[in-house]
């Protein structure tokens, strides 16, 4: 094992000097708060050798919280027939951690930028959000390898509690840019794309000020992400209209109501138990 040692450049800064400094054909990450599973990586290798088109692949996670306790969610992604579309809407590798890939992904999309023409650049290094998904949709746009993902949750992925915060706006904030500099890519694409894509982020927004108990929010992001695109209630109608319910129902009852019906589930699962 060797331990590269550099300033502080970001995440994708980190990535990008692991990525020169690695020898192997076959590249991971693994964010230093996340957990692999002892057999992950040999669960990838065996896929990617097995599967020349592959060119990234990944598993689903496990959330774990601030203490490094499983909380019984998990992301479980599509893991087939993954196209430019399907990342850009829904990310299915879910995190930049569940990722490995091959070192020729990342050759092809490599890059120099203006202001450091010496070093090659896979992420952009002018993102301290949004990173993961720019380099994903790069890929999927610029390149003719395939993503898949296979079975198994692989990765201790780590959440970290709190409301709804100026960082989780921000991160909004971040995928318009990465939508603004890769459009050029393929205008046509973004054109019938960028709106749906839009509205599960807003989605996405709404869902957390429900699980923060903030019902203004709840109602203004719900407001925003139907007036962009209702293609959210066709194509994951169970997901979106218990997001619809929930924040309906949030903005009417409240924080207090919502606190008592939590406690009377929570007091109804116990009686269960003791009975």
């Amino acid at each position: 094992m060797r331990v590269i040692r550099q300033g502080n450049r970001g995440l994708a800064g980190a990535r990008n000097s692991g990525i020169a400094a690695a020898r192997g054909d076959i590249i991971g990450f693994c964010d230093a708060d996340d957990i692999w599973l002892p057999h992950k990586l040999a669960r990838h290798v065996a896929h990617l050798m097995a599967n020349p088109h592959v060119g990234v692949s990944y598993a689903g996670s496990a959330l774990m919280n601030d203490a490094g306790v499983l909380i019984g969610q998990a992301q479980r992604p599509r893991l087939e027939n993954i196209c430019a579309s399907t990342i850009f809407k829904r990310n299915p590798i879910g995190n930049g951690s569940a990722a490995v890939m091959r070192r020729a992904v990342l050759e092809e999309i490599s890059y120099r930028p203006q202001s450091e023409p010496a070093r090659d650049w896979y992420f952009d290094e002018t993102f301290r959000q949004s990173e993961d998904i720019e380099c994903w949709l790069r890929i999927a746009l610029t390149t003719s390898w395939v993503f898949e993902g296979i079975p198994g949750l692989l990765t201790h992925y780590r959440i970290t509690a709190g409301g709804l915060s100026a960082a989780t706006e921000r991160q909004l904030a971040a995928w318009e840019r990465m939508v603004t500099k890769l459009t050029p890519l393929n205008p046509a694409f973004f054109t019938v794309n960028a709106p749906i894509a839009r509205a599960y982020q807003l989605r996405y927004l709404c869902r957390r000020a429900v699980s923060d108990l903030d019902g203004a929010k709840a109602l203004m992001w719900q407001r925003a992400w139907l007036a962009e695109s209702r293609m959210t209630l066709v194509e994951e109608p169970v997901k979106s209209i218990v997001t619809l319910v929930a924040s309906l129902g949030l903005s009417m009852v409240g924080t207090h109501g919502v606190r008592q019906a939590m406690k009377g589930v929570q007091l109804l699962r116990h009686r269960k138990a003791v009975r």
